[in-house]
């Protein structure tokens, strides 16, 4: 037992030493991830909550619309306008999700021209006018006259027998999100012009 200390004694300093070192090691690292950043090399734009993958976890509104064949158009458009963070917060929202066929009856051309780069404000503009705070099923929604969507713009209910229009858009199926809820709708609801 005697001779353990002086032993404790002399690898103090070594533990110490190595405790410096290691704590060098790890800022070096980070200035040099930083200065990656920094220096021009390019990072992938998909960051943020978005992107991580959970299979465990009840899917989000984005999750469900990515993972629905009937709305590659509006998923495009989604990442076109770089607002997949938005729609995996915890919400509630409402997201009415526009089918495939509903953006195909658009002007031809229209698609595409929104998807450029320089179109991006006009895109996401109409996008937000998809998406509404809350968590509402179609019969409660037969209850509303209009909806004040994420565009800060306002858009009409409207109930025809069974049926329930947003935007001018019948609802045709819902699905529930763990966030909230995607009503599919067959037709892109264009926010009212500006003038």
């Amino acid at each position: 037992m005697k001779s353990s200390v002086p032993t404790r004694k002399l690898l103090l300093p070594f533990l110490i030493l190595f405790l410096l070192m290691a704590c060098n090691t790890k800022k070096e690292n980070d200035s040099t991830n930083s200065n990656a950043v920094t220096d021009g090399i390019e990072t992938s734009k998909e960051q943020g909550q978005a992107f991580i993958e959970n299979d465990e976890s009840t899917p989000t509104v984005l999750s469900i619309a990515i993972n629905s064949p009937d709305h590659t158009t509006l998923v495009a458009a989604v990442q076109a306008a770089d607002l997949e963070n938005a729609l995996v917060n915890a919400g509630p929202l409402m997201v009415f999700a526009p089918t495939n066929e509903a953006f195909d009856v658009l002007p031809e051309g229209t698609v595409e021209n929104l998807l450029k780069p320089e179109n991006k404000d006009a895109l996401a503009n109409i996008l937000k006018h998809h998406v509404t705070p809350g968590k509402y099923d179609k019969e409660f929604l037969k209850k509303f006259k209009k909806l004040g969507q994420a565009n800060d713009q306002n858009t009409n209910v409207e109930v025809k027998g069974d049926d329930v229009y947003v935007g001018g858009a019948k609802i045709l199926a819902s699905v529930s999100a763990g966030n909230g809820i995607v009503h599919v709708v067959d037709k892109v609801i264009l926010p009212p012009s500006k003038e």
